[in-house]
């Protein structure tokens, strides 16, 4: 990392620099540069949580999915007892599985500071680590659409079997097509509470006045692919776009990400949301339950074990192909590795239009 360059990273509202932290030598200067007294906050973002004053010194609390304590702990308890140490103070973690807060105490305002702002850090960053657990979907499953995706697979199948990867096992169920908006990495009940309300948010702040509280007809038709070769495909997706011509599923779709964004429970990737919904994957051949996207845990990824399929003739005989119409009448919190009774993801929580 370009140490004139540092990562930024945004907590509770604010944006810190990521600093490389090496030497030992330099643990007293970094604990000096929080205010030295108790009173003198100055330099700090006192305001971005809540440090209370008790009789034995100062306390602060922070809500911490469960599964985050053990990067808190570390291993042996190294990272913990690390914290306490350089910045003197005293860190209670609930035990493991048990959601609760994580409260630090000591005696001098600026460690507590200290050891919370390290500990927001920390967690930010293997937060980033985690495989998603949610996603924002549009359900393109509806029976007609179905119908047409079938005839779609046993047409590229009977026309185009003998092109080099390509296979059923390709092929997306039928009852989980959808349109991705977003993933989210959402730890516990609050997390997904959180999301929930936000969407309600959303509905009230722009997705009513654009719908008209009325569903937006779509038409799913013509497929793409997403890498620069077409003889060495990985996705195939169907393209989605407003029967009227007008922008109104782009403007839901990108307020939307950048409403998430903007609350830290999604991480922005693209200035736009491609709008596509996923028809042949070779994800799919070794786990037909996969996602389209890849980003389980960094350095682990799928890629290569994928065995990408010849699609040039897929995409002459297909390019035009007419999924159908489709009428979208929510936005669904949907949960990854999950089905509900239609078969499609289960919901954790919904945006309706109407």
């Amino acid at each position: 990392m370009d140490v004139l360059r540092p990562t930024l990273i945004r907590i509770g509202g604010r944006i810190y620099r990521k600093n490389l932290i090496q030497e030992q030598a330099y643990q007293e200067e970094e604990e000096e540069d929080f205010c030295a007294g108790p009173g003198d906050c100055a330099d700090e973002p006192c305001d971005a949580f809540v440090v209370e004053e008790t009789e034995r010194g100062f306390q602060c609390r922070a809500e911490v999915p469960s599964p985050l304590y053990k990067y808190i702990i570390g291993k042996k308890g190294e990272t913990k007892k690390r914290l306490e140490t350089e910045t003197r103070t005293s860190i209670s973690i609930p035990k493991p599985g048990v959601e609760g807060e994580i409260v630090i105490t000591g005696q001098h305002r600026s460690g507590v500071i200290s050891a919370r702002t390290r500990i927001d850090v920390l967690l930010d960053s293997f937060r980033k680590k985690q495989p998603f657990t949610h996603f924002l979907s549009f359900a393109l499953n509806q029976p007609t659409i179905q119908e047409k995706f079938l005839q779609f697979k046993e047409e590229v199948l009977e026309k185009c079997s003998k092109d080099h990867g390509v296979s059923s096992s390709l092929f997306q169920n039928p009852a989980k097509l959808h349109l991705t908006l977003g993933t989210l990495v959402l730890l516990n009940e609050q997390e997904i509470q959180k999301a929930c309300d936000l969407l309600q948010r959303c509905k009230e702040d722009f997705v009513d006045q654009i719908t008209g509280g009325k569903p937006l007809t779509v038409e799913v038709a013509g497929v793409e692919y997403m890498n620069d070769d077409p003889a060495t495909m990985d996705v195939l997706y169907a393209k989605v776009h407003m029967k009227d011509g007008s922008d109104k599923l782009q403007m839901i779709a990108d307020q939307l990400v950048e409403t998430f964004v903007a609350s830290g429970l999604m991480l922005k990737e693209w200035d736009r949301v491609k709008l596509h919904a996923t028809v042949m994957n070779t994800l799919f051949r070794k786990d037909p339950g996969a996602e389209e996207r890849n980003n389980t845990v960094p350095g682990k990824s799928s890629f290569k074990e994928r065995e990408s399929f010849n699609g040039r003739n897929i995409l002459k005989l297909f390019e035009n192909f007419y999924f159908g119409e489709v009428q979208l009448d929510a936005v669904r919190l949907s949960q990854r590795f999950s089905s509900d009774a239609s078969g499609y993801y289960a919901t954790s929580g919904q945006l309706p239009f109407s």
